[in-house]
């Protein structure tokens, strides 16, 4: 499926302070754009959860984007808030992506078991949580990158979702 449309929210409080510059939003993005699909906008938050949750129902509601990722704010810290704002926005878990991004990340590095990132549905919008580092971010993006274009199609209630099973 072409036309996708990506939302990037990257999650720092030292990127949004303007201390270092965000990394993995253009990472992601250059991955997305290298499958020919779109992204529609991209920006920078801190680790705040209210700001991460208005942002996150904004653009889902909005109808603009088809997947939503968010980079940072998945680990231990106490400022980690990233998976607890998704949570309280999202309508329906999709666990089974993070479930795979957690198993492939794990073939690299044990710190995969540190991840709290999570996946779910709001309306026809998917949104994927992922790690802050731009290694780690593209590498999950990666590793769920085949089944994105089903995912969408079953959302939109596309009509020839059925011939992809």
């Amino acid at each position: 499926m072409t036309g996708i449309r990506f939302g990037i929210l990257t999650l720092s409080d030292r990127s949004a302070r303007g201390e270092r510059p965000d990394a993995s939003g253009p990472a992601l993005a250059d991955l997305i754009r290298s499958q020919s699909w779109s992204v529609a906008r991209q920006l920078i938050l801190p680790d705040e959860g209210p700001a991460i949750r208005a942002a996150l129902i904004e653009w889902a509601d909005s109808g603009q984007f088809d997947v939503i990722l968010t980079t940072g704010g998945t680990g231990f810290a106490p400022r980690d808030v990233t998976p607890e704002a998704t949570s309280a926005v999202v309508e329906r878990s999709a666990p089974g992506l993070v479930e795979a991004m957690r198993a492939e990340s794990l073939k690299t590095t044990p710190h995969a078991m540190l991840s709290r990132a999570i996946a779910g549905i709001r309306g026809r919008t998917l949104i994927i949580n992922l790690p802050g580092s731009p290694k780690a971010a593209v590498e999950n993006l990666q590793s769920v990158l085949p089944v994105l274009s089903h995912a969408v199609q079953l959302l939109k209630d596309d009509p020839g979702s059925e011939s992809s099973h």
